[in-house]
C-alpha cells in the first residue's frame, strides 16, 4: 500500500497529510519556545505517538506504554477511575490529575500512593469558559487550592484553565481579547495563591488562543493546545489557521444521482464525518474541496446528501464513482469516527496510524 496514491483507497476514509502535520507542530513549538513557555500538547485529537495532556485514561495508558513519562490527565477525576489513576501515578515519573471539587480531593486522600509518592494535582479553574472548573471569582477556589496544598500525600502542582470560549471568536482580534481575559484571570489567581504562601505552575490553552498568542501568555508556565496538529474548517472560521493548514480530509465517492431532488448521494454519512457543526457553514456540514458550489446538506449514518448552492446540478460532472475530498468541520470529532488514519505525503501513502480508543 505504501507508495500508492490516496485515490486508490476504499471510501469513506480519513487521510492525513504528514507534511502539514509536521509544519503545524513545528510552528506551534516555535511560538512557545520563543516565549519561553512549556508546550504541553493535548493528544485528544490525533491520539497517536514531551510532556502531554490527555482526556481519557485510555489515552494515558497508551502513551505510558509508548514511553511518555510526564502526563496530565486533564479531566475532573472520575471517582470510578481513582484506582486506575493511582496505578499510573505509581508507575510513571510524573502522572498528574485535575480536580475542581473537595469531594475529589477526599477520594485521592483515601487512596494514598505507595513508595512515598504523592498525588500531583492541578486545580481546574473556570475563567468564564463555562465548562468544568471552580469559578475563579468564588472564594471556594482559593480555599480548595489551600486544601490541596495542605493535604498529606497531595501536592498542588498547578492551576489549569481551558480557554474554550475562544471557539466563539471570529478573527485574531476577538481571540486576543478572550486570551487576554483568561490569562489575566489566571495570573490574578496566581497572585492570590502567592499571598497565602502557595507557589505552583499556571497553564491555559485552546488551539485558538495558542495559535494567536498574546504577550502576557509568556508569564504562564505552560500552554496546552490540541487541535492545532490537524486543524479543521472550524479553526479556519475562528481565525486560528487557513484552510491550507488543515491536515485532515475524508475521501468519499458519489454513489447515487437524485435528479428529482437535485442532489448527489455520497458514501460518507455521519459515521465517517460526525454531525459536529450541525450545518453551521454555508456549505453545510463541511467543505467539499475544489467544489465551492456544493453543499453537504445532510447525512444519515452511511449516506451524505449533496446539493448545489444554487441552480441545477450538472450530473455529467459527477458520474457514479467520482471521488470527492471533504474537509471536516471538526477534526477531533471526525477522527473519533475512524479506526485507522491513512497518512500520506504529496498524495502518496507513507503509512497508517492506529488511534487509541475508550475511556
Amino acid at each position: 500500500m505504501e507508495g500508492d496514491h490516496i485515490t486508490t483507497l476504499s471510501t469513506p476514509v480519513m487521510v492525513v497529510d504528514v507534511d502539514i502535520v509536521k509544519r503545524n507542530a513545528e510552528k506551534m513549538r516555535e511560538h512557545w519556545t520563543k516565549l519561553g513557555v512549556t508546550l504541553r500538547p493535548h493528544m485528544k485529537t490525533h491520539k497517536t505517538l514531551s510532556c502531554i495532556v490527555v482526556s481519557t485514561l485510555a489515552e494515558a495508558g497508551f502513551y505510558a506504554d509508548h514511553g511518555y513519562d510526564d502526563i496530565l490527565y486533564a479531566y475532573s477525576v472520575p471517582f470510578d477511575k481513582v484506582e486506575r489513576c493511582a496505578v499510573l501515578a505509581e508507575r510513571l515519573s510524573l502522572f498528574q490529575v485535575l480536580l475542581d471539587h473537595r469531594d475529589a480531593l477526599e477520594q485521592l486522600r483515601k487512596r494514598p500512593l505507595t513508595d512515598r509518592r504523592v498525588w500531583h494535582v492541578w486545580l481546574k479553574l473556570d475563567c468564564d469558559n463555562g465548562r468544568a472548573g471552580v469559578l475563579h471569582s468564588e472564594p471556594e477556589a482559593l480555599r480548595l487550592a489551600q486544601a490541596i496544598s495542605e493535604s498529606e500525600g497531595v501536592e498542588l502542582t498547578g492551576v489549569y484553565a481551558h480557554c474554550g470560549n475562544t471557539y466563539g471568536c471570529r478573527g485574531a482580534e476577538q481571540i486576543h481579547a478572550v486570551a487576554h481575559e483568561t490569562t489575566t484571570l489566571v495570573l490574578q489567581f496566581m497572585e492570590k495563591l502567592k499571598a497565602v504562601g502557595i507557589s505552583c505552575k499556571s497553564s491555559i490553552g485552546s488551539t485558538p488562543s495558542c495559535s494567536q498568542p498574546i504577550s502576557d501568555m509568556a508569564k504562564l508556565s505552560e500552554v496546552h493546545p490540541g487541535n492545532y496538529v490537524f486543524f479543521d474548517v472550524q479553526q479556519s472560521v475562528i481565525g486560528s489557521c487557513g484552510l491550507e493548514d488543515v491536515a485532515v480530509r475524508v475521501l468519499s465517492r458519489v454513489i447515487g444521482h437524485s435528479p428529482h431532488r437535485n442532489q448527489l448521494l455520497l458514501d460518507c454519512g455521519w459515521s465517517a464525518l460526525s454531525l459536529d457543526g450541525a450545518g453551521k457553514l454555508p456549505t453545510g456540514y463541511a467543505v467539499i474541496e475544489g467544489h465551492p458550489d456544493l453543499r453537504l446538506l445532510s447525512m444519515t449514518q452511511e449516506h451524505g446528501r449533496v446539493e448545489p448552492l444554487s441552480g441545477q446540478l450538472d450530473y455529467s460532472r459527477y458520474p457514479l464513482g467520482t471521488l470527492l475530498t471533504i474537509i471536516p468541520y471538526h477534526a477531533c470529532a471526525t477522527a473519533m469516527m475512524h479506526s485507522v488514519y491513512y497518512v500520506h505525503s504529496g498524495g502518496r501513502l507513507v503509512g497508517k496510524w492506529t488511534p487509541t480508543r475508550g475511556w
